[in-house]
């Protein structure tokens, strides 16, 4: 067997030196700036739960709670409650999975009465000057305003809904008026649940204080 010589120890050495400190800087950095990034984070959700709920007394964010899908990953609710701590609306993201060039994730509000108060795409890969329009046509946003599954039609025009379409773009568009229809049909067979699921997280909210002796 060959062992290194001496001068390729000593470059191995110095690899392996300059390999640890990399990575302790790499950790240093990440811990630095995991609170900033997670700060930001929150502050584009709330600017954007803002938008898409009407206006309400608590503090939507810390009063958000997950409720189960079946086969699919547990989805995170935001409840706008009024003065009275009655909830008026939710809010939450919605999946589009076919738009034309991959996942359209959607941040939709609904009153309880079943109609939409507003939605705001959060994130998406459609082609710019095209598709992007589901962020950039205000009035497009604007037309799912008071729409409900019992007044509205569920299509872009197209297809002989009252959506508009994008020229040359018509794929992205019909996928998210597919995804908010589909938001509001678990929202309607689901608010019985998401009442009682919210419940369940204000009982746990007052045991944990109750525990840690009424501190919060």
């Amino acid at each position: 067997m060959k062992f290194f010589d001496k001068e390729q120890q000593k470059i191995a050495f110095v690899l392996f030196v300059v390999g640890i400190i990399s990575a302790g800087v790499l950790g240093l950095v990440a811990q630095l700036t995991e609170a900033p990034i997670a700060q930001a984070q929150r502050d584009a959700l709330n600017k954007n739960l803002v938008q898409v709920l009407p206006e309400h007394a608590n503090d939507a964010y810390l009063d958000a709670f997950e409720l189960s899908m079946d086969g699919q990953e547990s989805v995170r609710f935001y409840p706008a409650k009024d003065k009275r701590g009655n909830i008026i609306a939710y809010a939450w993201q919605q999946i589009a999975p076919d738009g034309y060039s991959g996942t359209i994730r959607i941040l939709m509000g609904v009153r309880t009465s079943g109609e939409v108060v507003a939605i705001r795409v959060i994130d998406h890969r459609e082609t710019p000057g095209l598709g992007d329009g589901i962020t950039l046509n205000q009035p497009w946003l604007d037309s799912f305003q008071a729409t409900s599954l019992s007044n509205t039609k569920w299509a872009v025009k197209k297809d002989g809904g009252v959506f508009d379409q994008f020229t040359g773009a018509t794929i992205t568009p019909r996928s998210v008026v597919k995804a908010v229809r589909n938001g509001l049909i678990m929202f309607a067979e689901r608010q019985d649940v998401l009442r009682k699921t919210y419940r369940e997280k204000q009982r746990n909210d007052e045991n944990k204080k109750a525990s840690d002796g009424g501190q919060s």
